[in-house]
């Protein structure tokens, strides 16, 4: 059996939105990218700090992951104690609580030959509350309406239905290294319906490779982004204000142009990419040729030349202050917080301009204050 479904949980926001867009990117190349081999060593971590928690055989993997550091390991553990705070939140409920680890999850009944794994998936009377632990930093993930986490909450129904009566479903992500945990409510029936309403007909299409290309924030982590001819269109469309000054576009024609500019600059950058990319294997493009780019000096032996310096007189080597999460992981947070709680500070963001419904608070352009801080002053 393949290792990975098809219609995949984990990209069900592109393919219910672009149903042809499965076929496609099945059929290209599936090179995982550095940040992809780095998220599921931590989730491999996640799994044995939680199995170890909840006294289950897990061996250790730290000695065969690349990328372990005391950063990881830190997140690692702090996703395992929210994990087994959610599973005694549940025990409260009463009666038998079921945790499941990387638990397999069936959803045939409305996906062909669809399953997904839950990181963690805990059933009890009355709720099923799905975590998905989230490594990355590049994309702040929401568990609203989630549709990764509602295709794991409908297989755990399937699977639990019969075991557990099941009221409310709840879904969480764990972003620890973009300091979000977002957790988001919904009723069965809700759940049912949006399973049989959108889920089923899209993946339907989806399977058979019909359908329609749409392009959208679900053209993030698409293999054929670069070069999706639906995507190009969409993102040319701003082509329009190529020859306006600047200066001249009124607020209303800013406002148009702002919500597209992030998939415009991403769209841009995936072409060049690609190109890149093309032109390395042999293809040539008319009027552009491959040369080197800038590139800094670097020491032949590391080793050697620190010796050298040293023989001269010199300092070779810098001394530089473990960052906060490395400290943390080496005092424990409870010491971290004894000596150094009083040593910490959070500095306000550089300003963005973000949608208005955004959920982070609007800031106050006098004072640089966020507008709920100012109500809590008043």
């Amino acid at each position: 059996m393949s290792k990975h479904a098809y219609l995949s949980a984990s990209a069900s926001a592109r393919w219910i939105a672009c149903t042809k867009s499965a076929k496609e990117c099945e059929n290209a190349a599936d090179t995982p990218s550095e940040y992809a081999k780095l998220g599921s060593e931590a989730h491999t971590l996640c799994e044995h700090l939680v199995l170890k928690a909840l006294g289950r055989d897990a061996a250790d993997p730290t000695g065969s992951l690349e990328h372990y550091d005391a950063e990881m390991q830190y997140h690692a553990e702090d996703y395992c104690g929210f994990v087994m705070t959610k599973i005694a939140e549940a025990k409260k409920i009463g009666g038998d609580v079921f945790v499941g680890v990387e638990q397999r999850l069936d959803l045939s009944r409305w996906v062909p030959d669809g399953f997904g794994t839950g990181d963690c998936v805990i059933a009890a009377d009355g709720l099923i509350h799905i975590i998905d632990f989230k490594y990355g930093t590049g994309v702040l993930v929401s568990a609203e309406r989630n549709s990764q986490l509602m295709c794991y909450a409908l297989g755990a129904v399937d699977t639990f239905d019969t075991l557990y009566r099941t009221d409310k479903i709840r879904l969480s992500i764990f972003q620890p290294r973009r300091e979000n945990i977002s957790s988001y409510e919904m009723s069965v029936s809700e759940l049912l319906t949006w399973a049989d309403e959108v889920l089923a007909p899209a993946a339907k299409l989806a399977y058979a490779g019909e359908g329609e290309y749409a392009a959208g924030e679900h053209c993030r982590f698409c293999a054929v982004k670069a070069f999706c001819k639906t995507r190009a269109e969409q993102n040319m469309e701003l082509a329009k204000y190529e020859f306006a000054d600047p200066a001249h576009l009124s607020d209303d024609d800013a406002a148009e142009i702002l919500p597209s500019l992030d998939n415009l600059v991403s769209w841009a950058n995936d072409v060049k990419d690609y190109a890149l990319k093309q032109a390395l294997a042999g293809t040539r493009y008319s009027g552009f040729k491959l040369a080197e780019g800038r590139s800094a000096r670097k020491y032949t032996d590391e080793t050697a030349a620190a010796k050298a310096v040293e023989a001269a007189g010199y300092e070779p080597y810098e001394k530089k202050l473990k960052g906060i999460t490395a400290m943390t992981s080496e005092l424990g947070k409870k010491r971290f917080n004894e000596i150094l709680g009083g040593l910490v500070y959070k500095p306000p963001g550089k300003p963005i301009l973000i949608p208005a419904d955004d959920k982070r608070p609007e800031i106050n352009i006098h004072t640089n204050d966020s507008i709920s801080d100012q109500e809590e002053k008043i």
